[in-house]
């Protein structure tokens, strides 16, 4: 008998030159599987699974993970304002740790002996799939035809069309992934370090002009409603990003390191994510301290790359993910910004947890509850140490040029 191979399958041309060569020159029976994170309607995914039967394979499924996606890892990038090179916000690298573990997930519910996926060898996504998978399934073999055989993709659409299936250059000219985070956006562009994608490459095309003013409500840290009408994150994402991105906001080319050690470029549109970051991030300035936020400023940087390097799973994870969570108690409020143009502007808050309020004073104007007299006790105190510091070192500089002119 044949013996199962879960694919995981997006219908481009590296997976459907997986389909066919696992089932025709592995002979294995292979069951093809697409993990939902926000990227699909309900007719791309089924013009997906038509598109897999017709390569050959055994079975189809669609597993949604948009709601776990956002519940068990958006919401901790959100907390912890995580924007990769202050930029990023891991749109592609956070997607493919959800996709990752939801097929390591049904590998084991269809009892598979091997799992496959259509990474290269020159890229993030081949270390993120293998590591989980040997850390979920380390009994199941994985294989890697497109890393393997070290394929052009004008070799992969060679042997696709050898097999009856055409598959369009022009297609295949820009890698598109789209999810609930954000959307990336690879081409020859992005393979060199000085030219930008044309505006023909960005999936969504700039067709507002008109600015608006938007309001968003967060509670605990949570984006939960958008002028005045409540909703679950998830729906709030999926709006915001329609009303944000005709106006080509959250448009980028991330430059960073990538795990295998080289460095990469790649575009992105991220609308709904860089502007919840931001309001996001204005309304914990308001509502929490200093020391809460430097701490979870340093925290945060370690999620987010630790995350971007595929280590979910690593239970430094879970203790991040707690602290942060615990920052967000008062994290509630509203935000208030505009929309324009290739840009936003943050106007201002409003909570009740502002640590801004009024009745304790106002900066560089009043002061309500202390007096000149403290101020003077307070910064002597506070600056004593280090006045000792310079005095007991200017002595002893001091000491050590007599010392020196009484030597000549």
């Amino acid at each position: 008998m044949k013996k199962k191979v879960v694919l995981a399958f997006s219908g481009g041309l590296d997976t459907s030159f997986c389909s066919i060569y696992l089932s025709q020159d592995r002979g294995l029976e292979v069951h093809s599987v697409i993990v939902n994170t926000g990227g699909f309607s309900e007719d791309e995914l089924k013009e997906i699974e038509k598109r897999a039967y017709a390569l050959g394979v055994t079975s189809h499924a669609v597993v949604d993970e948009t709601e776990s996606y956002y519940k068990n890892c958006i919401k901790y990038l959100v907390f912890g304002n995580v924007l990769k090179n202050a930029s990023y916000p891991l749109s592609v690298s956070a997607e493919r740790v959800s996709q990752a573990t939801a097929i390591a997930h049904y590998v084991k519910k269809i009892g598979a002996g091997y799992v496959a996926h259509g990474s290269t060898g020159a890229g993030n996504d081949q270390v993120r799939f293998d590591m989980i998978f040997n850390i979920l399934i380390p009994e199941v073999e994985i294989i890697t035809p497109i890393r393997d055989l070290k394929l052009s993709r004008e070799a992969e659409i060679e042997y696709l069309k050898n097999h009856g299936v055409e598959y369009s250059a022009e297609k295949a000219k820009y890698s598109i992934n789209k999810g609930l985070w954000g959307t990336s956006v690879g081409g020859k562009e992005t393979l060199t370090s000085n030219e930008y994608l044309p505006e023909e490459a960005w999936p969504t095309q700039v067709s507002e002009s008109n600015s608006i003013k938007v309001e968003l409500l967060f509670e605990e840290g949570e984006l939960c409603g958008i002028d005045g009408m409540k909703m679950s994150p998830v729906q709030a994402i999926q709006k915001l990003q329609n009303m944000a991105q005709p106006y080509g906001i959250g448009r980028d080319i991330h430059i960073g390191d990538t795990i295998i050690g080289i460095k990469g470029r790649v575009g992105f549109e991220a609308a709904a994510p860089v502007i919840i970051i931001k309001a996001h991030h204005t309304l914990e300035k308001h509502t929490l301290t200093k020391w809460q936020l430097s701490w979870k400023e340093s925290l945060a940087s370690f999620y987010g790359n630790w995350l971007h390097e595929g280590q979910f799973h690593d239970p430094v994870m879970r203790n991040i993910e707690a602290f942060l969570a615990d920052t967000q108690k008062t994290v509630s409020g509203k935000v208030f910004l505009e929309l324009h143009p290739y840009r936003f502007q943050i106007l201002g808050i409003e909570s009740e947890h502002d640590l801004m309020s009024n009745k304790f004073g106002s900066y560089g104007e009043m002061n309500n509850t202390w007096s000149g007299e403290d101020v003077k006790g307070f910064s002597k105190i506070f600056g004593n140490q280090v006045m000792i510091w310079h005095k007991v070192n200017a002595s002893a500089a001091l000491r050590q040029g007599e010392q020196e002119v009484n030597n000549e």
